[in-house]
């Protein structure tokens, strides 16, 4: 990865790994957060490029057959993926790369690259996860629903994941997450295989 360090971070809808991330990168200044590609329709006040890169069923299909995809994967209704070439362009310059997707995206990632860290943000327990999303006002309760046992097949592959930061509060979930990737950062493999 030239100096680089890929960071998975996966986690339940509503768990709070944008806010993390979002924090993390203030006060990590090599960070930096890739931006998906999805199927789905934009929520109020997303932009495109900001959040996602907005595409049809159709450009998505062209993308991963054109080998243009780091991962992919199916979510619910949607499709989401990663660019392959802006995120090697970023481990080149030595960034810390994150990836905020699921865990079948963590899976293709890992299988590609033995040495990203995997991280998995959980909520304190599932009622704290329900609360969460429907505080959101975004949910029916079918879609409630299907979140909550999306979340419940997520967490069974928590053994393939490096660490779990629970999402209690959200200051210490920072705390926790920069602390793992400073410590990443200092291993002696990686600093040796870059020094």
């Amino acid at each position: 990865m030239d100096g680089g360090l890929l960071i998975v971070i996966s986690g339940p809808s509503g768990v709070g790994k944008d806010s993390i991330l979002r924090s993390a990168g203030k006060r990590l200044p090599n960070l930096c957060r890739s931006v998906s590609v999805t199927t789905r329709p934009p929520r109020a006040g997303e932009i495109n490029g900001r959040e996602y890169f907005f595409l049809s069923p159709e450009e998505f299909a062209r993308m991963r057959q054109n080998g243009e995809l780091l991962e992919w994967a199916r979510y619910l209704d949607y499709h989401y993926g990663t660019p392959r070439r802006w995120v090697m362009e970023k481990l080149q310059e030595g960034k810390e790369v994150a990836l905020e997707i699921d865990v079948q995206g963590g899976q293709q990632v890992r299988k590609q690259f033995a040495e990203a860290v995997l991280v998995f943000v959980a909520p304190p327990d599932e009622e704290a996860l329900r609360q969460r999303l429907m505080a959101r006002n975004t949910e029916t309760e079918a879609s409630l629903t299907r979140r909550l046992k999306a979340y419940r097949k997520e967490r069974k592959h928590l053994p393939e994941y490096d660490y779990i930061v629970v999402n209690d509060h959200l200051e210490e979930a920072v705390d926790l997450f920069c602390c793992i990737v400073q410590a990443e950062k200092a291993k002696v493999k990686r600093v040796l295989a870059h020094g």
